[in-house]
């Protein structure tokens, strides 16, 4: 199965967010090139906030380019099989942790956000990926900094899309 084909089966099984969902089908039915960097007209992403329950934390990176505390993520690669596989690896690659894994029930929020052109929008599809006991992070080659953020003080440093994702998180642990 492409991953065009898995992000579609994807969306239509997420089960919340219905006109965003529909925004996201209907962007890929006008775009075959809708889940790659090289569509101008906005493109697929993918992203996992990494989280550490037992000791109720987050792992926030902050991002080079936007200067802000984000989840990880990023494009979907070639290689990628899914979309889940797809923010398994940006939160690997931009965490620096080893083991960790998906939050079983697949994505937990659509974040479609504008940004700089050429390109127009990023349609996020958001997992939450649960971290090992006593993980080690690094800082990426994308990131400023990369720091664990009690979930009462992710508020006060990342936007609002950071908390909802947070808290559409927690409520499905």
């Amino acid at each position: 199965m492409s991953l065009y084909d898995d992000a579609v089966l994807v969306l239509k099984g997420y089960e919340d967010q219905d006109e965003l969902r529909q925004a996201y089908l209907d962007h890929l039915a006008a775009h075959p090139d809708g889940m790659w960097k090289s569509c101008e007209a906005g493109h697929i992403t993918a992203s996992g906030l990494v989280i550490d329950p037992s000791r109720g934390r987050v792992l926030l990176t902050l991002h080079k380019k936007l200067r802000l505390w984000l989840q990880m993520g990023g494009h979907c690669e070639p290689q990628d099989q899914s979309l889940a596989a797809a923010a398994l690896r940006e939160a690997t690659e931009e965490s620096g942790v080893t083991g960790l894994s998906l939050l079983p029930g697949g994505p937990v929020r659509l974040d479609r956000h504008p940004i700089p052109a050429p390109c127009h929008w990023h349609f996020d599809v958001q997992y939450a990926v649960l971290a090992p006991p006593d993980a080690e992070h690094a800082i990426s080659e994308e990131s400023l900094d990369v720091r664990w953020f009690a979930y009462d003080e992710v508020a006060e440093v990342a936007d609002e899309s950071v908390v909802r994702l947070l808290e559409a998180t927690r409520a499905r642990l």
